[in-house]
């Protein structure tokens, strides 16, 4: 977000506490933000410090329970993560938003509900418009001003998805390099993957996808 139109924006986001967190994936500070427009926490891992007009590598990442905590092969969430978490650790500096938008930002009941569809032959797009949604719900204003109180301004995007580079920028925020994490395929999410690479258009070339 540029300084100036920073103070034309109604700020809905602000920090309320960082600590220290140490990760298998190394040391990183773990900051937590209040998004007032939601009622929902908001989190960013950061590691190392920057200039203001430096390039950032950073990864939005929408909370993923099946993924991120149980380990789930339906999707590629986590593996995403960790992958952003050593891509970070490894240049020593970066940020990975995590936002609590499950399912594309229908909720967590509602994953389930279009995990059932897909059961049953729907797509992950088609699932989400059978029950009412859109294909991709999530918005990223909290993110955008997040990024802002960091001091983040330039982005080195850690994402396989042209859609959120689009609505990060519609936010403020200078996408200078888009960096791919791609997942290697596996028999469960293979439909899956094909699905966000031929509907929603995700930059998939990729390792055992079929």
């Amino acid at each position: 977000m540029n300084k100036g139109q920073s103070q034309n924006i109604e700020m809905v986001v602000e920090e309320v506490v960082r600590i220290n967190m140490p990760t298998e994936y190394g040391m990183f500070e773990l900051v937590a933000f209040d998004d007032k427009s939601t009622k929902k926490t908001l989190f960013a891992l950061t590691k190392g410090s920057w200039e203001s007009e430096e390039p950032i590598l950073v990864r939005v990442h929408s909370s993923c329970i099946t993924g991120d905590i149980i380990g789930s092969l339906r999707c590629d969430c986590g593996p995403q993560l960790q992958a952003a978490m050593k891509k970070v650790e490894e240049v020593g500096k970066g940020v990975v938003i995590y936002i609590e938008q499950e399912g594309r930002g229908i909720g967590f009941l509602n994953k389930m509900k279009a995990y059932k569809l897909q059961e049953q032959g729907f797509d992950t797009v088609e699932a989400n418009l059978n029950l009412g949604f859109e294909a991709d719900q999530r918005e990223y204003k909290a993110v955008a001003q997040a990024l802002q109180l960091l001091g983040v301004q330039k982005i080195r995007l850690m994402s396989n998805n042209p859609l959120k580079q689009e609505a990060l920028e519609k936010n403020g925020l200078n996408v200078v390099e888009n960096v791919t994490l791609e997942i290697e395929a596996n028999e469960y999410n293979n439909f899956y993957l094909k699905t966000k690479r031929d509907k929603m258009g995700h930059i998939l070339f990729q390792h055992g996808l079929k």
